[in-house]
């Protein structure tokens, strides 16, 4: 297994440029089973989520091909309707292909799905939808068979605003006869974009971005050229980065009203932010500021995706800081880690309360899941000493070279293969 070897204390100061956001692209490939025409899709990085999602489409018949950044899809030769269980189990958002095979194929079959152990994340509000559409469903033995020999429109009220959910009806709902309604839609720029990808092959999708998205009956038929939104948890990353050493850092390619939430926190750890255009500049403080109160929320709120890295910046704030996670139960994993490190964390089911601690001390913690492995590089870019941070396949699902953009900015970081 890989592992990250960081020696802390360097302020990070250069440019960093975010690329296409993960969450956008996944759901936006199982998208172009909805045409039978070529897409290309521009800005994707290599990770390793997207490979185990392009693995799925060559799975089932597409053609793919790579070019640096560029992934170029011909769904015309789709030869089977069965989600390959290798990488469904894998990789969860993977369960965004049953609705975009059944609105191509009228049938899908797929496995429960895998991913990260950050807590239940059920996939009852997505079975829910498709059936609103007249969608039969076979769910047993760890299988989910989808017939759909009619689909008609259906207004569909989400009892949450899950994100996979909205997206999944969305797709599916493209071939339902009529219009869909979805009403208490999930509000992530990632479901806007996959809106504009879908009519930009042919579809009419409307609403994404409020709760309300409307989905006409109509299969896309067209092909395409798409670049994919900057990645905000990405930019969220990095610049926390900035903040937790300390640094100067320019992170570039981003889209601002994505990620207020992150700048508004950053802001009231005492970083200075300067934001203007696709950029935003963070000098962050010698010791970061505690923040009285943060809860984890659906967009627009403060991004579950960021709890950890936030953490590991209050891990070293000069007060007290609380910080409430409200959508996934297990994501205190890097908790034991980071006080492993030194920080001074205590837990009472959602609620962590930090005091910060004036260092941090270099020692080997593991990755447990993908935003929390990321805290602990940042937590090692602050500590005193070598850091040893194990496990760093979970943080290869989510950022592209993630050692090779923090050296090049003043980060003395390596990767080592066992």
């Amino acid at each position: 297994m890989a592992k990250y070897l960081i020696t802390g204390g360097s302020k990070l100061e250069g440019t960093i440029r975010v690329t296409g956001a993960k969450n956008s692209i996944l759901p936006i490939l199982a998208a172009a089973l909805l045409t039978t025409k070529q897409v290309v899709i521009n800005d994707c990085p290599s990770l390793a989520d997207i490979e185990k999602v392009l693995g799925i489409l060559r799975a089932v018949g597409c053609k793919v091909k790579r070019e640096k950044r560029t992934l170029i899809i011909d769904p015309s030769t789709i030869t089977t309707w069965v989600i390959p269980d290798e990488y469904v189990k894998q990789i969860r958002s993977s369960i965004i292909f049953l609705g975009a095979m059944i609105a191509r194929a009228g049938k899908a079959r797929v496995t429960y799905p895998g991913g990260c152990e950050i807590g239940q994340r059920p996939i009852d509000l997505h079975l829910y939808g498709l059936k609103r559409l007249g969608i039969k469903i076979n769910d047993s033995h760890g299988y989910i068979e989808c017939e759909a020999s009619k689909m008609l429109g259906a207004d569909i009220h989400l009892d949450y605003p899950s994100v996979g959910a909205t997206e999944n009806i969305i797709l599916a709902a493209t071939a339902a006869q009529g219009y869909t309604i979805i009403r208490n839609a999930a509000k992530e720029p990632e479901i806007k974009d996959l809106q504009d990808f879908i009519n930009a092959i042919g579809g009419r999708v409307s609403g994404a971005g409020t709760s309300t998205i409307v989905v006409e009956g109509r299969k896309p038929k067209n092909g395409t050229e798409y670049t994919i939104i900057p990645d905000r948890i990405v930019a969220g990353t990095y610049l926390t980065a900035g903040a937790i050493t300390g640094g100067d850092l320019l992170v570039e390619n981003v889209v601002l009203d994505h990620i207020q939430p992150i700048i508004a926190k950053l802001r009231e750890s005492g970083a200075i932010i300067k934001a203007s255009g696709t950029s935003v500049r963070i000098i962050g403080r010698e010791r970061p500021l505690p923040i009285y109160h943060t809860t984890t929320l659906p967009y627009p709120g403060f991004p579950t995706d960021m709890q950890a890295q936030l953490m590991s910046l209050l891990s070293v704030a000069s007060g007290t800081s609380v910080l409430v996670e409200t959508i996934f139960e297990n994501r205190f994993k890097h908790v034991p880690e980071l006080i492993r490190l030194g920080a001074n964390i205590r837990t009472d089911g959602k609620t962590a309360v930090i005091q910060g601690v004036e260092k941090l001390i270099g020692t080997t913690v593991s990755s447990w899941d993908l935003r929390g492995g990321a805290a602990l590089v940042l937590a090692g870019l602050r500590a005193e000493g070598e850091t040893v941070v194990e496990n760093i396949h979970h943080i290869d699902r989510g950022y592209e070279c993630l050692e090779g953009n923090l050296r090049s900015v003043g980060a003395q970081i390596e990767r080592l293969e066992d």
